[in-house]
């Protein structure tokens, strides 16, 4: 299966996206607030017709779906669909911390074969292809990266927007295996432990595919275990979008906490 024309153009509109996105950001915006009453703003809606446009020009007989983008359920009959977030982190966007990316991932009968996710604010690129390999991109060099092999001390990630009460006593109860502890936002998490910065993350609030995709393929290919909290396989290209049972990312199984 070779996707390098898929990844080619998917690196190139997620760069695109993220240079319109930062002239919006180091400009004055709106906040408006959909009906789950989550932040949207001008830069997801200029990302996602950037991207959007992009891949249905380049791949029109591909699926697609975005957070931004009306739900075609005629995609359920594709076995390629490309999944978008436009502008994940949208909240660390409006708090200016520089904590949010963009995420396209492509998945090929509901398993992520290709992820790609950019940060804006530092031009970092990290993408990854199924039996190819994970990479890390900054300055137009690029390098494979992978897991870390720590099963002590371990560097643990949570969310900066979405704590929990239940993540909080997990990370209590595991104190003693437990090195440190921070908080990042959007899915530079995932990107982080792939790249072995980090072995452990818990989400347990709810998710959508384009929140998770693009991240599970790179930690996956990296060497890392992507799983929901029951253990069971994350599928995409679903007729219902949300993600219910919460995941975890690990760097090694022996790092699963309970």
């Amino acid at each position: 299966m070779d996707l390098s024309k898929e990844l080619d153009i998917a690196k190139n509109l997620a760069i695109e996206a993220g240079k319109t996105i930062m002239k919006i950001y180091l400009d004055s915006f709106e906040i408006e607030y959909k009906e789950d009453k989550s932040p949207i703003t001008i830069a997801d809606r200029e990302s996602n017709e950037i991207i959007v446009s992009g891949l249905k020009g380049h791949f029109p007989n591909y699926a697609l779906l975005s957070e931004e983008c009306e739900d075609d359920l005629s995609r359920l009959n594709n076995d390629w669909c490309w999944i978008v977030d436009p502008l994940d982190g949208t909240k660390e966007f409006i708090k200016k911390n520089g904590e949010f990316t963009v995420n396209i991932a492509l998945a090929y009968k509901n398993r992520v074969v290709l992820g790609v996710i950019y940060l804006p604010v530092t031009k970092e690129l990290y993408y990854a292809v199924k039996n190819v390999g994970s990479y890390y991109e900054v300055d137009s060099r690029s390098k494979k990266i992978a897991v870390s092999d720590k099963t002590e001390n371990i560097r643990v990630i949570a969310s900066r927007s979405h704590i929990t009460e239940r993540l909080r006593n997990l990370l209590i109860s595991n104190s003693s295996r437990i090195g440190s502890v921070k908080n990042f936002g959007s899915s530079l998490k995932g990107c982080l432990i792939a790249k072995g910065e980090a072995e452990v993350y818990y989400r347990f609030s709810l998710t959508k595919e384009w929140d998770t995709a693009a991240m599970q393929c790179i930690v996956e290919v990296a060497g890392g275990i992507f799983k929901q909290i029951d253990g069971t396989d994350m599928l995409y290209n679903r007729k219902n979008t949300l993600n219910r049972k919460g995941f975890y990312i690990l760097n090694r199984i022996e790092n699963k906490l309970a």
